[in-house]
């Protein structure tokens, strides 16, 4: 092989582990989920939470650091705790988190199971049929837990998909003590639930998505009469649930994902930032 074409390769190559790179700094999509998390470095195991008598099974994901990390409590789609959510935790690890993700479905499968013991219908069926105190209530022990840990700082915010972006949207106004909301094309509350909001909210809505865009600007009305944080995105082309669906609409998904998650990040980063 001439020098040139020596070079050559060696620019493919420096390329290939550029793209590699940047496929990893980011979460996967559904399809490459479970292959993240079996060649993952990143310590994950599922715990027991407890809240009195209630028992929530969740996955938790510890980050490779030498302090203390902030928290952020993943809240799942309305198809429950599934690999996907999961390996959306293990990247917010990657980028420095503990991550926990509660499965809000815990003991509500017939026999007491969850998530695992349903199919993609059966955990639609559940998710619609929680009670939202009850959520608020599990989500607060989720973030108790983790912020409990010898490993964490005490400040956590939540990220949330769909179903669950709504949810994180929400939740501030049954705990004051959540630091900041994360919302990937959520729909947003109404304004009796938002005059409580008092944590800064990011949403991240895709462009064909006007089921959940409507709700966008209401929302955003209300928050900046009561001088509240409201930052939101509209990425171009793409569509509900595009941080998952990474492959489709072509490529204005992926565009999206590219976009939204270093906003993710960086959110988290100055809204965590301190705490004992």
């Amino acid at each position: 092989m001439n020098r040139k074409h020596r070079l050559n390769a060696m620019l493919w190559v420096g390329l290939l582990a550029f793209a590699m790179a940047a496929a990893q700094s980011l979460p996967p999509g559904e399809a490459e989920a479970r292959e993240r998390l079996n060649t993952s470095p990143r310590h994950g195991e599922w715990v027991v939470i407890e809240d009195g008598d209630d028992l929530i099974r969740g996955w938790v994901v510890y980050p490779e650091r030498s302090t203390p990390a902030p928290v952020v409590v993943v809240i799942h789609e309305i198809y429950g705790l599934t690999d996907w959510i999961r390996a959306v935790a293990d990247q917010l690890a990657a980028d420095g988190f503990l991550a926990v993700a509660p499965d809000l479905l815990s003991g509500k499968a017939p026999g007491g199971g969850g998530t695992e013991s349903v199919d993609r219908d059966g955990a639609v069926a559940l998710v619609r049929s929680l009670d939202a105190a009850e959520v608020d209530r599990r989500l607060t022990a989720a973030a108790r837990y983790a912020t409990g840990l010898p490993a964490a700082t005490s400040r956590f915010a939540t990220l949330g998909f769909c179903w669950g972006g709504r949810v994180s949207f929400a939740y501030g106004a049954a705990n004051p003590e959540l630091a900041a909301a994360v919302v990937y094309y959520g729909t947003s509350p109404e304004e009796p639930v938002l005059n409580r909001l008092t944590a800064p909210v990011l949403g991240l809505y895709g462009e064909d998505d006007a089921r959940v865009n409507t709700t966008i600007r209401p929302a955003a009305e209300v928050l900046k009469r009561l001088g509240r944080s409201y930052d939101s995105h509209l990425f171009p082309g793409a569509g509900h649930g595009f941080l998952r669906a990474q492959d489709g609409r072509e490529g204005a998904n992926r565009r999206a994902a590219e976009q939204a998650w270093p906003l993710t990040v960086d959110f988290l980063k100055r809204h965590l930032a301190g705490g004992s």
